[in-house]
């Protein structure tokens, strides 16, 4: 699967669980009775939106990518891809805590709450670590992907070879 839809899953899937644990959240608060929990719920999300935009506010691969892409090992052909396994293989973090944080609404309201802060975070951190791999891929002439692992081990990734993009110097005037 290639690195930067991998990516680009990550941020979609953190977002639909940070909507889904805010509709849970609002459902479980309602159904107790505490509208209070609601009020402060949606003060720690905004809260935590502005602390995702702060840390996803630049357009550069932050340092953990660019470790991950400065490692990856160079082959010619990829294996099959399964994209559906790697996602599954590599996000099933995630999907328990999201199942966990949504079974223990039924608890207490403030469980979902708390971990729709950092879905969001998540989300909005990760943001524009697409558009930075990408960058990257058409500058070096390369294409990343995740290799399928198991899901205890750290992920890796391999380098293809791609199209290397020839762009027009901006700074010189055409003649």
């Amino acid at each position: 699967m290639p690195f930067a839809d991998f990516v680009k899953t990550t941020v979609m899937l953190c977002a639909a669980a940070a909507t889904t644990l805010a509709a849970i959240t609002l459902l479980s608060a309602r159904a107790a009775g505490e509208p209070d929990t609601a009020t402060i719920a949606i003060g720690w999300w905004a809260a935590a939106s502005v602390i995702g935009l702060a840390m996803g506010r630049r357009a550069a691969a932050s340092p953990p990518i660019a470790r991950l892409l400065g490692g990856a090992k160079v082959v010619g052909v990829l294996p099959p891809q399964r994209p559906a396994r790697i996602v599954l293989a590599r996000l099933w973090p995630l999907l328990v805590s999201t199942l966990a944080a949504g079974g223990l609404a039924l608890l207490a309201p403030q469980i979902p709450a708390v971990a729709t802060g950092f879905a969001i975070i998540c989300a909005l951190a990760w943001r524009q670590q697409h558009s930075a791999i990408v960058a990257i891929e058409r500058r070096d002439g390369v294409r990343f992907h995740v290799e399928e692992t198991s899901p205890l081990r750290p992920i890796t990734l391999s380098r293809t070879p791609g199209f290397k993009a020839y762009l027009p110097d901006e700074r010189r005037s055409p003649a």
